[in-house]
């Protein structure tokens, strides 16, 4: 008697406290391996997706620009000029000041005396201000950045950061003083008109990308007492897009292996970084 009441009070206390079993060490290591290996192939795929949009964000964003030039064509029978220098000819306001009242901008652009100066206090808040259509996003910069003067290495005025440039040609807008105008669709302070696009526009580079790990760009103009002034807004077709070697004023961008660039008939296309020299440099002039 005694002897079944051991037996069933045993089978009780099991009822009552089942056995608990826990992950073993290899199972918890199998685990953490199986979600380390989905995680290794997810992160690259979210990385490619996420470039992938910020890609189609930075098309749209040249695509704007081209709108934006036919509208300025539609009522100035031309391309804005390269830029227009202040009267004291120490500075000048480049093409994409001209540009604001066609990108929903006429308020920032009633702020910009043409014929003033860069540094006057009255262009204080334009020359800050950063505009999402001149910026791509992949490109991670500082929204504003400084402008050395070359004669004594102190930095002079703070400007917005742009990722588009001008394309003056294949020479480079800061080689000469006084700069000679170029064999691209920007040159100096002369405005050009679709007719002189010899090439066609649909064949012709009009605005391209340059990334800030190149070269540090705006989209309101320059003051000559920065030895790089002209390139601060305009860029040159020479060796190729994301040549690490050459000079600052070539374009560049961060999207893998190619560079955007917005043709003379409003179409963007990424150039990539293995295209042939002498079709890049073509693609650059305005003229046979």
């Amino acid at each position: 008697m005694d002897f079944e009441f051991r037996v069933n009070q045993r089978h009780t206390d099991d009822a009552e406290f089942p056995e608990r079993r826990g992950l073993t060490i290899l199972e918890l290591l199998v685990t953490m391996a199986v979600l380390s290996a989905l995680l290794a192939l997810a992160l690259p795929a979210l990385a490619t997706a996420r470039e992938a949009a910020r890609r189609v964000e930075c098309t749209n964003h040249l695509r704007q620009i081209g709108l934006a030039l036919h509208n300025y064509n539609d009522v100035h029978r031309s391309l804005p000029p390269a830029w227009r220098g202040a009267s004291t000819r120490r500075s000048a306001f480049g093409w994409g000041s001209r540009l604001l009242p066609f990108v929903e901008q006429p308020a920032l652009g009633s702020l910009i005396d043409q014929s003033g100066c860069l540094s006057n206090d009255s262009a204080q808040e334009a020359r800050e201000t950063t505009l999402r259509v001149f910026l791509c996003p992949s490109d991670t910069a500082p929204r504003l950045f400084t402008i050395p003067d070359s004669s004594n290495g102190v930095d002079t005025l703070a400007v917005a950061t742009a990722s588009y440039v001008g394309v003056y040609g294949t020479t480079e807008p800061d080689d000469i003083r006084p700069t000679p105008p170029g064999d691209g669709t920007f040159i100096n302070d002369r405005p050009v008109r679709f007719a002189e696009i010899e090439r066609g526009l649909s064949n012709t580079l009009v605005v391209g990308e340059r990334s800030v790990s190149m070269f540090h760009s705006t989209w309101i103009g320059f003051d000559r007492r920065d030895a790089d002034a002209e390139c601060r807004i305009l860029g040159a077709a020479i060796e190729g897009p994301n040549c690490r070697e050459c000079d600052e004023c070539e374009f560049s961008s961060r999207h893998p292996g190619v560079t955007a660039f917005l043709f003379g008939d409003g179409h963007v296309r990424g150039l990539p970084d293995s295209i042939d020299q002498k079709t890049y440099q073509q693609m650059a002039r305005r003229v046979e």
